[in-house]
């Protein structure tokens, strides 16, 4: 069976038909041509699919797209300000934070979530005073961002950049 939603994709409202088993990600790049996240294992276990959904990191292989008529999707192509990069991606580069980068929007759209999560007061589990606003140290990174796979290991720089983009 058929359905018809919109989803706003980096700012701009698109309207598809879908088959309802359609995984949220299959219509992003399928449908909608939209080529940031990627498609690495399909079973919601490397990260390379993440996306901002409704602002909160979300791995898209694993989301129906009917579940989400209406949403507000923001890939890493879409965290650029026109011809200016958000800082986490120009960190990214300035730290070589990449190698083949097939990982890499979905590193930089996880790390901007992850971030966000971290203002807002959100425990991790090697958080140490749940009482007050974690602390950015480099094992509640590495924490954070362990859903996230890189084949390549650029882990180092990864860590550096987030670090350098908190800042």
């Amino acid at each position: 069976m058929d359905a018809r939603i919109a989803l706003r994709v980096d700012g701009v409202e698109r309207t598809l038909t879908v088959d309802t088993r359609t995984t949220l990600l299959d219509a992003l790049r399928d449908h909608l041509g939209e080529m940031s996240p990627k498609k690495g294992c399909d079973h919601g276990q490397c990260g390379a699919c993440t996306v901002l959904l409704d602002g909160r990191r979300a791995l898209t292989c694993l989301a129906f797209a009917v579940a989400y008529d209406g949403a507000a999707i923001t890939t890493a192509r879409g965290l650029a300000d026109g011809g200016k990069l958000h800082p986490v991606q120009q960190a990214f580069l300035d730290h070589d934070a990449l190698q083949c980068g097939y990982c890499t929007p979905g590193q930089i759209c996880s790390a901007v979530g992850m971030l966000d999560e971290l203002k807002a007061g959100h425990p991790s589990h090697v958080t140490q005073d749940l009482s007050g606003a974690a602390e950015l140290t480099d094992d509640e990174i590495r924490e954070r961002m362990s859903g996230n796979l890189c084949r390549c290991g650029a882990y180092v720089n990864i860590v550096a950049a987030i670090r350098d983009a908190a800042s």
